[in-house]
């Protein structure tokens, strides 16, 4: 019994030792040092607020859409009212109550016609689900709408001019040129002080453009004293609405004098009145508007303090480049300039705000950051000329370049809907070149078939030629000399008040110059160079520096005159040149 005990301890003392030393060589593997990037190290240091859910992908994408705009110009262009619509949810004499019911509580003149009914019928037929989004997007904007309105005392219902106009689109452009929500043309939008320039284009500030249309509709409103009218000139222009008046005689009414008006203005008012009709019915005609996850008021504004774009604040913020295309449509190319004379600001929801200014200072190291990657002139950051220093024995390389050129193809498999157009944008490329390389005649392709992509780059490749060994005075522009006789081992010219970094230590010269010994070494700027022997022909010329004259050159050196200078180099009038190389002494 006591054997088999004793064997027991001893298999577990000798288990136990096995286990520590299997522990005792067992290596931790230390985990890898993740390297984070400079964005990565300035975004770990934000201070971060609770955040609210940031705008819907599929919500940005219906914001700024621009087939509502586009429809809604076909039907301007196209619907004509005089044309009977079957629509039998709707009966003449419904329409007709509900009609009298908003004159009532309306400013302008909405009166039954059959060519009012036509468009609100053809609109309710064929443009049900356009309208519900329409409904959407406008619970964004119609706030900052109605705050203006009201502010100049101009009809609210005039909120539903910008659906006409630009359904609701900021960055609407037309085919003339006229631009943003409520469709400004260039010279209409100077005249309102809308700045328009490479950078900017505040036809597009939603804010911005609504003040200004607010102030034309009143000075419209100032000219005609009718609301239908001021349509109707808004559209077409206040001359064409005074041609039409002249035209039908003593009719200044819209309806009457509708028939000698531009065809699209004939047409707008009606389009006007229906929208209007729409929206103040909509319950009644099962159309119901999404619920805008975000509205005007979620969101500020924050001066920028310096260039920066939506790339760069998408990356910091983790704001999407849509979202920041529909909150800041006034910035043409997706850049914010900075101007210390007139400030730009960029609009974020609230919560990205508080981030943006609890950070401001990472943020902009950050775009310094970046700044400093872009490509620069060579000259700059090069020392100053004026800067000497003396360096010898030094071996100069001489930088020349060559390009080559790098072609790189690439295969694009066309999908279905692809087009040409399409596909030359996307690669940046043009579409005679796609033909070109893909012996294309005309502007058809197939689904699946593939199409080369040529992507040619220039690089230029750095060839160095070593030179001879020279003396060079000044850090930036060196004088090479010429290769002589050795006069000294241990000799140089000495810096005096009389002369200059070069100054000839002329050792044998016909004038009445000395040479001078050195007292203490000469110092380069970053090392000591190593010397070496000053020969008799460098001994004897001088170098033309910036700002120099023969007459300064000749104070330098007593003895010499202007014209012992002039005489020795056969130099017939005063013009010198620096880097030039003077003779001090006749040979």
């Amino acid at each position: 019994m006591r054997k088999k005990t004793t064997l027991s301890l001893m298999f577990a003392l000798f288990s136990a030792g096995l286990f520590a030393q299997e522990t005792a060589h067992t290596e931790i593997t230390p985990r890898p040092e993740i390297k984070l990037s400079f964005l990565d190290s300035v975004k770990a240091s934000f201070v971060r607020n609770h955040e609210m859910a940031c705008i819907d992908s599929l919500w940005m994408g219906e914001l700024a859409n621009e087939d509502l705009f586009k429809d809604m110009q076909y039907d301007l262009k196209n619907i004509n009212p005089d044309v009977d619509v079957e629509y039998k949810q709707l009966s003449t004499e419904l329409l007709k109550s509900r009609l009298a019911k908003m004159d009532d509580r309306s400013p302008f003149n909405i009166e039954y016609s059959k060519g009012l009914e036509n468009i609100i019928k053809s609109y309710l037929k064929n443009r049900p689900k356009s309208y519900e989004r329409l409904m959407a997007i406008s619970e964004y904007y119609f706030p900052m709408f109605e705050e203006y309105l009201a502010k100049y005392n101009v009809p609210l219902e005039l909120k539903y001019l910008a659906i006409v106009e630009s359904a609701l689109n900021p960055r609407a452009k037309s085919p003339v040129g006229a631009t943003g929500l409520w469709q400004f043309m260039y010279p209409t939008g100077k005249q309102f002080n809308l700045e328009v320039n490479s950078y900017v284009d505040e036809r597009c500030d939603p804010l911005k453009a609504t003040e200004a249309a607010c102030q034309y509709l009143l000075s419209l409103y100032n000219i005609f004293g009718d609301w239908d009218l001021v349509l109707a000139s808004y559209n077409a222009g206040p001359g064409n609405v005074t041609k039409a008046i002249r035209r039908s005689g003593d009719y200044k009414s819209y309806w009457n004098i509708r028939r000698n008006l531009p065809k699209e203005t004939q047409a707008y008012n009606p389009a006007f009145l229906a929208t209007m009709y729409i929206y103040e019915h909509a319950k009644e005609h099962g159309l119901q508007g999404k619920k805008a996850p975000l509205t005007y008021f979620e969101t500020d504004t924050v001066m920028v303090k310096r260039q920066m774009s939506f790339k760069q604040i998408a990356s910091l913020l983790d704001v999407p480049v849509k979202q920041l295309q529909f909150l800041n449509p006034i910035y043409k190319l997706d850049v914010i300039p900075f101007n210390a004379q007139k400030p730009h600001y960029l609009r974020l929801p609230k919560d990205k705000i508080g981030l943006f200014a609890s950070n401001e200072s990472a943020i902009y190291a950050y775009i310094d950051h970046e700044a400093t990657k872009r490509e620069r002139p060579y000259w700059i950051g090069r020392p100053d000329k004026d800067s000497t220093a003396i360096v010898r024995n030094t071996t100069r390389h001489k930088s020349k370049y060559q390009k080559k050129t790098n072609v790189i193809t690439k295969t694009y498999i066309v999908k279905s809907g692809d087009n040409l157009g399409e596909i030359a944008e996307k690669y940046n490329v043009s579409i005679a070149d796609l033909r070109k390389w893909n012996h294309i005649k005309g502007a058809n392709i197939r689904s699946g078939q593939k199409l080369k992509i040529q992507k040619t780059t220039v690089t230029k490749e750095r060839i160095i030629a070593e030179e001879q060994p020279e003396t060079a005075i000044a850090a930036v522009d060196t004088t090479k000399q010429s290769k002589g006789k050795s006069v000294g081992s241990s000799k140089s010219a000495n810096k005096s008040d009389n002369q200059p970094d070069n100054a000839v230590a002329a050792a044998d010269c016909d004038t009445n110059t000395s040479p001078v010994k050195e007292d203490k070494p000469a110092v380069a700027a970053s090392a000591q160079p190593r010397r070496r022997d000053t020969t008799y022909e460098e001994a004897r010329l001088y170098v033309v520096q910036k700002g120099d004259s023969l007459f300064s050159i000749a104070k330098k050196h007593p003895g010499v005159t202007v014209e012992n200078l002039k005489t020795w180099n056969e130099i017939k009038d005063e013009s010198i040149q620096p880097g030039m190389k003077l003779k001090i002494g006749d040979n």
